[in-house]
Parts: C-alpha cells; sequence; structure tokens
C-alpha cells in the first residue's frame, strides 16, 4: 500500500503579538475597564495569545493511502469538535462537524479529518463557508466519489447578545459526488450522522 503524505500549511499574514497586546489594552481601555487592577492587569496580553490561537491551526501531515481492498462503503467520522470565531463579532462558536466520503483510489488516515476541520475553523468565519470549504478541500485532495459534511453549531454571537437565544443551534451541510446526487447514499450520509427527525 503507497503512501502519499502532504505537509498541510495554513498561510497567515505575519503577527504583531506585542501590537495585538497594545491594542487589545486600548480597546479594554476604551470600554472602561481599568487595566491598573490586578484582575486585569495580564488580561490584554492573554487576550493577544487567546485570539492568536484561536485563529492559528496546527499544520499537519495529510496522509492517504492507496484503497487496496476496493472498499467501496462510506467513511465518517462523527462529533468532531468544532471551536471557531465569527467572522462578524469575533466571538467564538462551537459545536461538531461530521465528515463523511465514499473512497475512490485514495483513503485517508482516518485522524485527518479531524485535522481539515481545524484548518478551516481556525480563522474569521461563517459556519456555511467553513462547511463548503471542507468539503471542497477533501474533493481536491482525496478524490472520493462522493463527500458530505454537516456541521452542528452554537454561536455566542447569537445567545450571549442580541436575540440571546441560548441553546439554539445552527446546521449546515454540504454534499458533493455521490452524496448529494444518489438519494439512498444521502439518506445514508445523514442517519450514521445522526442527522433526521429528532
Amino acid at each position: 500500500m503507497s503512501v502519499t503524505p502532504l505537509r498541510v500549511k495554513h498561510q497567515h499574514p505575519r503577527r504583531d503579538p506585542v501590537a495585538a497586546e497594545h491594542a487589545a489594552a486600548a480597546f479594554l481601555t476604551a470600554l472602561g475597564m481599568d487595566l491598573d487592577t490586578d484582575g486585569l492587569a495580564a488580561t490584554p496580553a492573554r487576550m493577544a495569545r487567546a485570539y492568536a490561537e484561536l485563529l492559528t491551526p496546527r499544520e499537519f501531515q495529510l496522509t492517504t493511502f492507496d484503497n487496496d481492498e476496493g472498499y467501496d462503503e462510506l467513511v465518517l467520522a462523527r462529533a468532531v469538535p468544532i471551536r471557531s470565531v465569527c467572522e462578524h463579532h469575533l466571538l467564538p462558536f462551537t459545536g461538531v462537524a461530521h465528515v463523511g466520503y465514499l473512497p475512490g483510489d485514495r483513503i485517508l488516515g482516518l485522524s485527518k479529518l479531524a485535522r481539515v476541520v481545524e484548518l478551516f475553523a481556525h480563522g474569521p468565519q461563517v459556519q456555511e463557508r467553513l462547511t463548503k470549504q471542507v468539503a471542497d478541500w477533501l474533493a481536491t485532495h482525496l478524490h472520493p466519489r462522493g463527500v458530505g459534511v454537516v456541521i452542528e453549531a452554537e454561536h455566542l454571537c447569537m445567545t450571549l447578545r442580541g436575540v440571546q437565544a441560548v441553546g439554539a443551534t445552527t446546521i449546515t451541510s454540504t454534499l458533493l459526488g455521490t452524496l448529494r446526487d444518489d438519494a439512498r447514499s444521502r439518506a445514508e450520509f445523514f442517519t450514521l450522522a445522526g442527522i433526521g427527525p429528532r
């Protein structure tokens, strides 16, 4: 079985942690926070580090293998944790992704499904785009017969502010290839992902 590795690294513009800390301090001060108190003195630095972490995916080695056995059934990773940041308010949204594919000539190292989700989740996002980016990336790099991605997430910009709809979740999906075109394959994907009547 031949292995095809690919180093995956998300390109980011150059970052300036010191400038980010100063900007965070100015932001908090403008909102009336007293940064001379013990509890808030180090908050700008912590805030800058926290956002840098939320916005930076880890590098990983994409590993695919020849599909020597001719496996042609659905491969699905359920409940892959997601944490991202809404690009409209820079508040986090968290949830799970269900990612599946129908193999073609190559199969994927299973942990890499979660890595691809992380790759696109880290950064200012909207859930609809995130869902499509994961599906399109897998289709491009794996050339499967079909790809399905469903994301269920709670957005703090919706639960902590504005409408304050605590507990509301948003579900998005992207289906490609056979999982989009064939009703039985589509139904199998949604059933195995646990999406349906509740």
